[in-house]
């Protein structure tokens, strides 16, 4: 088995700008995240992005379940050396890769403290052969992400209508903050029109700016759409088997406006308010 080159990888971090790393958390079922995820990693790819989906939920309704991603090669065995990267990291389509942080939850938050470095090297090295990185993650009893080095990504909060879950996200964004300090979140809404949407976003970002004195900012939203269910009972994503549907259009817009948002040298902090309308 081939070793991990240490020396490469530096020499890759240290050749351009850092890619863009979107940690996404849910207040919705686990299917609903990954549809989503799923969906706007295709209409990323499909706009001439190079993307690569990290699974670091590894749960049955994860994005690498959704994906067929294989728990027996994963970036944890590359940095045992037990993997090649290339075996690790799955080509599912043109632009489009997915990989496992870990073959079962958690087990990267349970390293030794140099075991976890070079796991994070590794992921360094997988995130700068790609534009974007999409990690679909979770956090732990204790706040933590199952890698360290995702505190410093973007992080993006998907929420929906329901008070219920706009409650639950806001207990994320809490929970997040009282660990890693003041810092931006990105809100998505998922299932709304845009006014709604907006609304949900603005009191948000009242209540976090109020309470928790950090700063959230508009994403975008998907609209409710039946088209997306029917192309997940397809197995396909939305804007492959319904193009002209109104989320592969939310998808598309949202695509382009987090492609522009990861090329930009200009955001600071968090994800830039972009307002988008992804509706119709």
């Amino acid at each position: 088995m081939a070793s991990f080159d240490q020396a490469e990888g530096l020499r890759r971090l240290l050749a351009g700008p850092k890619p863009r790393v979107f940690t996404f958390l849910s207040a919705l079922r686990e299917d609903e995240k990954s549809g989503m995820l799923v969906n706007l990693g295709v209409s990323l790819a499909r706009q001439g992005n190079q993307v690569l989906m990290v699974d670091a939920r590894a749960s049955e309704n994860s994005v690498g379940a959704w994906l067929n991603a294989s728990h027996d090669e994963t970036l944890l065995d590359v940095a045992r050396q037990q993997r090649t990267m290339k075996e690790a990291v799955k080509l599912v389509a043109a632009g489009l890769s997915v990989t496992m942080l870990s073959r079962h939850a958690w087990a990267s938050a349970k390293l030794p403290q140099e075991s976890a470095r070079q796991l994070s090297r590794v992921f360094d090295v997988a995130a700068n052969k790609v534009d974007l990185v999409m990690v679909d993650s979770e956090i732990s009893a204790d706040d933590a992400f199952p890698l360290a080095t995702l505190d410093d990504s973007e992080l993006v909060i998907q929420v929906s209508a329901d008070p219920d879950m706009i409650k639950a996200a806001y207990g994320l964004i809490k929970r997040v903050s009282n660990r890693v300090g003041r810092r931006g979140y990105g809100i998505l809404v998922s299932g709304a029109s845009e006014k709604e949407a907006r609304l949900i976003y603005t009191n948000m970002a009242q209540a976090a700016r109020r309470y928790l004195a950090v700063p959230l900012h508009y994403v975008g939203h998907v609209p409710e759409d039946e088209h997306v269910r029917k192309a997940a009972h397809l197995g396909r994503s939305v804007i492959d088997a319904f193009p002209k549907a109104l989320a592969s259009l939310a998808f598309s817009r949202l695509a382009e406006h987090l492609a522009m948002t990861a090329r930009s040298t200009l955001c600071a902090e968090g994800v830039p308010e972009l307002g988008v309308s992804l509706g119709m």
